[in-house]
């Protein structure tokens, strides 16, 4: 459980003063220049719709990024954010957007990935495909390092739910490279950060996740691919987890597994847990007065990321 302090009081009070200052919003970038991979044409039938406060991207063919600077000077780290949805939608507004002008307001760049939603009808194989857009992304982030500003030791991925998935997927398989890119840049993440985070595909998954990434008959050497829990070993990225222990879409023993598989290889793992919150809270779990946004400042500068 996490230590309430009078003094990240007072820094969740000047964080949500900027919050609520910034209006800027980054536009969309190609994520490929040229050919985008795997892919078929067909009609693009991208929507956007709103859910209460929250804007949601569905039938995502087409896949961009938004680069959210922390402007100043000097090199500074960098998240790559993969929204959650399922694989069947992109929560980008409150899993996305809000968090990046987040990282943003303590020194952080962010990008936030509109990675494609796993499609028969636009992909040859839909499976690989979220993987090679943040495979893609990470590569995008090093490569542009210089104009960019970051500092290319300490670029991060993070996901939320089925994005929590993919974060995973590429911090446990990012030597197994679905794109064709200069090997001199490296695909892995220097830390990975998962929000109640899909990792199994196995009895304690998320089947929605898997059956809209892989299909409902999908084959066993599949499900084993993609059960990050199964891929851990010692140069597995450092990892910072949230979950709520009355998640009742992803269960909790998702990040406990995976934090559990981490410490057996040596890396550093912190889970924070919320005893209620449920799904989807993003970074405001309205049950409790403890914000984990505090608890993941705390880890940045231990880990000597910020």
């Amino acid at each position: 459980m996490m230590k309430h302090s009078r003094l990240f009081s007072i820094l969740s009070l000047i964080i949500s003063s900027v919050l609520a200052m910034s209006s800027v919003t980054a536009q969309y970038s190609a994520l490929y220049a040229h050919k985008i991979p795997n892919y078929i044409e067909a009609p693009d039938k991208e929507a956007e719709s709103m859910y209460g406060e929250i804007l949601i991207l569905a039938n995502v063919s087409i896949p961009r990024y938004q680069f959210f600077s922390a402007g100043g000077d000097g090199e500074k780290p960098c998240v790559v954010i993969c929204p959650g949805g399922g694989y069947g939608i992109l929560a980008v507004s409150h899993e996305g957007i809000d968090v990046a002008k987040y990282f943003n307001s303590i020194g952080i760049h962010a990008l936030v990935l509109k990675y494609r939603i796993p499609s028969d009808e636009h992909q040859t194989n839909k499976m690989i495909v979220p993987l090679q857009d943040v495979q893609q992304a990470m590569y995008l982030v090093r490569k542009n390092a210089k104009k960019w500003h970051v500092d290319s030791s300490k670029v991060g991925v993070m996901g939320f739910s089925a994005g929590g998935h993919l974060a995973s997927t590429l911090a446990t398989h990012y030597d197994d490279r679905k794109i064709v890119r200069k090997k001199s840049i490296s695909f892995r993440p220097d830390f990975q950060l998962l929000i109640y985070p899909v990792i199994s595909f196995g009895s304690f998954g998320h089947k929605g996740s898997r059956d809209n990434l892989l299909s409902p008959d999908t084959t066993a050497s599949n499900i084993a691919y993609f059960s990050n829990e199964l891929h851990v070993d010692k140069n597995t990225p450092p990892a910072f987890l949230v979950h709520a222990k009355d998640d009742d879409a992803v269960p909790i023993q998702n990040s406990i597994v995976f934090s559990s598989k981490l410490k057996e290889n040596g890396v550093e793992s912190t889970v924070i847990t919320y005893e209620h919150g449920g799904h989807g809270f993003g970074m405001n779990n309205k049950t409790s007065s403890e914000k984990w946004t505090d608890a993941l400042f705390l880890w940045f500068k231990k880990q000597g990321i910020l």
